[in-house]
């Protein structure tokens, strides 16, 4: 799969809920975890089995206004909100950076001001902040990831994936040295 993502939460008060969500983004084979004024502490986190921000980069940010991203990374707000993209049609970005608000609340004003794009997962209600990380990274390796078509029925076998055929070779020059 090409590209990279990094999944994270702003204003988190309950540390449980981060360290499942950032166990489940070492096990998706995310590129980072960050924080945005969140009370987390990774050394006292029994979630997080995995001990995941001493396995991946691991951010922390004061406020929205710090967070920083590499380039040309998309910031995607997960949030059940009118106006948010349904998970099922959503197209994700090669480059993106998931961000969560908290328990009892929903991303700050200045967090949703700076998203390229928001998401929802179409549920009744609000569903555990891990669950829905979790169905979100998901949902990126199931679409972006290079897997067999689903059969079309019960009783069928999925078609395995094509070979992968190479091109031509190219000749390619270096560049003159002074």
């Amino acid at each position: 799969m090409r590209g990279y993502f990094g999944i994270g939460v702003e204003r988190i008060s309950k540390a449980m809920n981060v360290g499942t969500l950032f166990r489940s983004a070492h096990a998706f084979d995310a590129s980072f975890v960050f924080t945005i004024d969140a009370c987390y502490d990774p050394e006292h986190t029994p979630s997080d089995t995995a001990k995941t921000p001493g396995q991946l980069p691991f951010y922390e940010f004061a406020s929205a206004a710090d967070l920083r991203l590499p380039g040309g990374c998309k910031l995607v707000g997960i949030e059940l909100m009118d106006d948010a993209d349904e998970l099922p049609s959503f197209r994700h970005p090669s480059r993106a950076a998931y961000v969560l608000g908290p328990e009892r609340g929903r991303l700050s004003d200045g967090l949703l001001a700076r998203c390229d794009k928001l998401v929802k997962i179409p549920t009744k209600f609000s569903i555990n902040l891990g669950v829905c990380g979790a169905i979100v990274m998901y949902d990126r390796i199931l679409t972006l990831g290079r897997y067999a078509a689903r059969p079309v029925s019960e009783l069928a076998l999925p078609e395995p994936n094509p070979n992968h055929v190479f091109g031509e070779p190219r000749a390619r020059s270096r560049k003159a040295t002074s």
